[in-house]
């Protein structure tokens, strides 16, 4: 373990150039008092490493040492073929070079590794996808790809939320794939924000070198932004009772409702559940699509409107029970 750990250190510092010892612990899971006692250890064994301080000091390994990774553990070699989901590398166009290269890579591993490999390609497989959404159209998804490369600004044409299309100027920061969505995190005048790919109606290369803060790190700064946009979200909170029966299916993850609280069952064995909506109209549209087996309790406001919606169902059903007959 330690050595893999050892390794592992070497190839950072290789990569990175110069690495704190608070971030190798970060990434490597252990203490900063342990980074120093493997630090002690590679200069033992002749490491060329050393310590640089100061702001923008670390780690460094000397600049004519190069180390070459000779063999790959099992649980890496499985690793490295559960790859990206086929549909996000097509849209990228490197679907037939990551073909490429695993095959590459899968010729020049030793016969028993590349059963290590076969095994975790055979059972296990990644698709991004939902069930129910379709795949959206990306068409200016190269131009955004070409700017991220090329460093440049990306001026674009982006149809906002309310239908309106705006045009900016942005500095392309990175690309995120969440599901199969794509989204664009750029920056305009300095401040990041999140475009959906999608929604992108034109997007053209400038000729303007794009202005990418030095300390940016696209995966921190995406879960940052995923914290504070869930936190952002409308809540609208429900008292519910329902038939134990439909339990499984209020758990089932949704994007517009969540279970809180599930209380003990009452006289008629009917649960009292908490819960969490965007709005009320979703929650209205919730309650409804369990019929009879899901009643509101709380807030009398809810249970008025569900109520008026099925009246207006029933009534529904009625006049066209009606006028079937008298056909």
């Amino acid at each position: 373990m330690r050595a893999d750990r050892l390794l592992s250190i070497m190839l950072l510092l290789q990569v990175h150039k110069r690495v704190t010892s608070r971030e190798l612990a970060r990434r490597l899971e252990v203490s900063e008092r342990t980074i120093h006692r493997d630090m002690d250890a590679l200069g033992a064994a002749g490491i060329p490493i050393y310590a640089e301080r100061g702001a923008a000091g670390g780690w460094a390994l000397s600049e004519a040492y190069q180390t070459n990774l000779t063999g790959l553990n099992e649980a890496e070699i499985q690793a490295l073929f559960l790859t990206t989901p086929p549909q996000l590398l097509a849209d990228l166009g490197l679907h037939q070079a990551a073909d490429a290269a695993l095959i590459k890579l899968l010729a020049a591993l030793p016969a028993i590794s590349r059963r290590d490999a076969e095994f975790a390609r055979q059972r296990i497989h990644v698709d991004g996808a939902g069930w129910l959404r379709a795949r959206e159209a990306v068409p200016f998804l190269p131009a955004i790809q070409e700017a991220l490369w090329q460093d440049r600004k990306l001026r674009i044409a982006y149809q906002r939320n309310d239908d309106t299309t705006v045009e900016r100027l942005v500095d392309p920061l990175g690309l995120v794939a969440k599901g199969s969505v794509w989204y664009l995190v750029g920056a305009v005048e300095g401040a990041p924000r999140t475009y959906r790919v999608a929604r992108v109606r034109a997007a053209e290369v400038t000729d303007q070198h794009c202005e990418r803060p030095a300390d940016f790190d696209l995966a921190a700064h995406w879960e940052q932004s995923s914290i504070e946009f869930r936190a952002n979200l409308p809540r609208y909170p429900a008292r519910l009772r329902a038939d134990p029966a439909v339990l499984p299916a209020l758990h089932a993850p949704g994007r517009y409702a969540r279970v809180e609280h599930v209380g003990e069952p009452d006289a008629e064995g009917w649960l009292h559940i908490a819960m969490l909506f965007e709005e009320e109209h979703n929650a209205c549209e919730y309650v409804l699509s369990f019929g009879p087996r899901l009643e509101v309790l709380e807030p009398q406001s809810l249970r008025e409107l569900v109520r008026r919606e099925a009246a207006g169902i029933v009534a529904l059903y009625a006049e066209r029970r009606l006028v079937l007959l008298y056909k």
